[in-house]
């Protein structure tokens, strides 16, 4: 037996709900935020049929604001307005799905993400989407928007310091392009009316670490001012 001291669990744990832990960190933040820089760049995570039309996709799309595109439409507005760029993102694989990687192996149901085919309904942006003809527009295999994309380069040749980052899932690919965007350097902003997931507890858990963690999470009023603000 090792004479080292062994300690008792030291993980807090609560009864409150995810989203009652959120709001109570978002109302006494212990941290300085990161905020805005000069420039930002709006990424646009996965704003496709697959994720945002529960009439077309029940199993699969989630809604979490009414409003979310309406918000996004009017951040991207925005952001061309004050010279900005604009990025949108979807998921999608090629017919044998073999660039899924492991990633495609834990189900294979028509709804799997393995199946999300390019030129598929599930793969086109849900026709809401305002996409302007100069925006940046990619498909991604996994779940970062950095990930073997064209994001990082974009960014750099645009001078941008900032990501505004909206989309979903809050959990997953919001989640992942958010840590990569801290780690590549950038001020990251989450309005928080433009993320979405399945379930209020992961939206929430994962709205909470990112504000302690890597972004400021803030109103999309907010991010709209500011953007406002430099047209």
């Amino acid at each position: 037996m090792s004479d080292l001291p062994k300690f008792e669990s030291t993980m807090a744990r609560s009864d409150r709900t995810a989203r009652e832990l959120f709001e109570e960190v978002r109302a006494n933040p212990a941290r300085a935020r990161f905020g805005f820089g000069a420039k930002a760049a709006l990424v646009n995570i996965d704003f496709q049929q697959a994720y945002t039309r529960p009439d077309l996709f029940p199993k699969t799309a989630y809604v979490t604001d009414p409003n979310q595109i309406d918000y996004v439409n009017d951040l991207a507005a925005l952001a061309r307005a004050a010279g900005m760029p604009v990025i949108w993102t979807r998921v999608c694989y090629k017919a044998d799905a073999g660039d899924a990687g492991i990633w495609g192996t834990r189900t294979n149901t028509p709804d799997s993400l393995q199946n999300i085919k390019a030129g598929s309904d599930r793969h086109a942006f849900d026709p809401r989407c305002e996409i302007g003809p100069d925006d940046l527009v990619f498909d991604k295999r996994m779940p970062s928007a950095f990930f073997e994309t064209p994001l990082a380069s974009y960014l750099v040749w645009s001078k941008a310091d900032t990501l505004i980052v909206t989309g979903g899932s809050t959990s997953g690919c919001v989640r992942a392009t958010v840590v990569d965007s801290l780690s590549h350097g950038y001020r990251t902003i989450v309005p928080e009316q433009c993320v979405a997931d399945k379930h209020e507890s992961y939206h929430f858990a994962n709205l909470t670490d990112m504000q302690l963690k890597y972004a400021d999470v803030v109103d999309v009023a907010e991010a709209r001012d500011w953007l406002k603000a430099r047209r």
